[in-house]
């Protein structure tokens, strides 16, 4: 049976009284994590420019992310997708490819909301979506052929959408095929200077997937076998993979992906979360950061693909440059002690006393700590002193890591640190009831009332 018609049968078989209560539980955190995150980019610029872009489009079937302002389905994605990734604080999950499982969720909220579909329903379509990326990044790997990780997010966000919508196995299975012959996106959203398509590229493959499921449902056919063809996924983009379908979550196995990824107690690119906490460590024991003659980060090949390679990284202008930069986050959380959402602002990143430090730190891959990757994600900093003194830390799990779980609380916490300045507390507390208690909800339009940031509040 070709892969295809593997997951489109897969997908609508699922139940969720099929899911774990872990599973389940892990849902609504990675749900209360990205709206958090969501909701804290309210007032960014890729924020306003998508709400702008949403304005043009009005329709009553989804509501975009923190606002009473509805679109489109897939538009409504596509926004709210944008805004969760800006501070690229949500989760993420490291395979043979890496990526940010969460970036499922708001096309699930989006594509719930238009199907009048329950709390249960959407918790389901989430986990769903997170099996499918996660036994992806699993099987295969994109970046080092130059293609993005979005494209995963292309076919579990297809997957998802279709479950959601009700469409049958054969119809699933055309909608898969329509979206990967039709949208593959390219990794040099993630190379050089980054612009602001680093935070849209994997909003724009859901909505893509939403855009495939919606035709699926009226009768369009794709490309088939494509994953196996001639012409098809594995010859052009990835080479030959397997996946076993059999072997995804299920009410027998009770292994569901939702829980084995990563969340992130510091707005910074994953890779390089155990660098920063390394670099905190340095820095309790310095007590003049201008007594820093050098830095030098040992870290993986992908820290060192991604991170410290490019020149960019040493000259950042753009906030998702600085943020996927190892040499500015490791100057920045020396010179600081810490690393905030400012740490990335504009001014932030034009500081000459950080970028003076920037260029005496250097980046190189070491083959012992790749070797430890991705069961750990370790990095190392070494800090020379001008006395001579030496100063090393190295790091191989990160708070938020798959060994140091994240609680509800630091949940919480971290979800009104954010919301904090754009929500008084009786309306954080009413989302984070909301998100809490989801699947007892009917509908999702309590919750996406509730969230509204640029409206009156009951």
């Amino acid at each position: 049976m070709p892969l295809a018609d593997e997951l489109g049968s897969y997908a609508t078989s699922l139940r969720y009284s099929d899911l774990s209560a872990h599973a389940v539980h892990t849902a609504k955190q990675r749900l209360v994590d990205s709206v958090g995150c969501g909701l804290g980019a309210f007032d960014a610029p890729p924020s306003r420019n998508g709400r702008a872009f949403a304005e043009a489009h009005s329709s009553g079937a989804a509501t975009v992310l923190g606002t009473r302002q509805t679109t489109t389905p897939d538009i409504a994605a596509f926004v709210s997708g944008t805004m969760v990734r800006y501070f690229d604080f949500n989760d993420g999950y490291i395979g043979k490819e890496v990526g940010h499982p969460s970036d499922n969720i708001p096309a699930c909220l989006a594509v719930a909301e238009s199907e009048a579909a329950s709390g249960e329903d959407l918790l389901l379509a989430i986990v769903l979506a997170y099996e499918i990326q996660c036994g992806f990044q699993d099987a295969a790997n994109l970046h080092r052929g130059g293609w993005d990780h979005v494209n995963y997010v292309l076919l579990s966000s297809v997957v998802a959408a279709g479950r959601l919508m009700g469409l049958s196995p054969g119809q699933l299975t055309e909608a898969i095929n329509i979206a990967m012959n039709g949208h593959i996106a390219l990794r040099q959203a993630r190379s050089g200077t980054l612009s602001q398509w680093k935070g849209c590229s994997a909003p724009n493959a859901a909505r893509n997937g939403i855009i495939a499921a919606e035709l699926a449902s009226h009768g369009f056919t794709g490309p088939s076998p494509i994953f196996e063809g001639e012409m098809g996924f594995m010859n052009q983009i990835t080479g030959t993979f397997s996946v076993d379908v059999g072997g995804f979550g299920n009410r027998d196995n009770q292994s569901y992906a939702v829980s084995r990824t990563l969340t992130k107690m510091l707005p910074t690119n994953g890779e390089m979360q155990t660098a920063v906490w390394a670099a905190l460590s340095i820095r309790e024991r310095i007590s003049d950061v201008e007594a820093i003659d050098s830095v030098q980060v040992d870290t993986t090949y992908v820290g060192h693909h991604f991170l410290g390679k490019d020149p960019e990284k040493w000259k950042p202008t753009t906030r998702e440059t600085a943020d996927h930069s190892l040499p500015y986050t490791v100057a920045r959380a020396l010179t600081d002690g810490a690393i905030t959402i400012a740490s990335y602002s504009d001014e932030a990143i034009a500081d000459p006393a950080v970028l003076a430090l920037t260029q005496r730190v250097s980046v190189r891959e070491d083959p012992a700590l790749t070797a430890l990757f991705p069961e750990y994600i370790p990095n190392r900093v070494t800090v020379r002193l001008a006395s001579g003194e030496v100063l090393t830390e190295e790091v191989h799990d990160a708070p938020g890591g798959g060994r140091v779980a994240m609680t509800d609380e630091q949940f919480e916490e971290k979800f009104h640190g954010l919301l904090r300045p754009l929500a008084p507390e009786p309306q954080r507390a009413e989302i984070l009831a909301l998100l809490w208690g989801v699947e007892r909800l009917a509908d999702l339009s309590p919750l996406l009332r509730a969230t509204a940031l640029d409206a009156p509040h009951g």
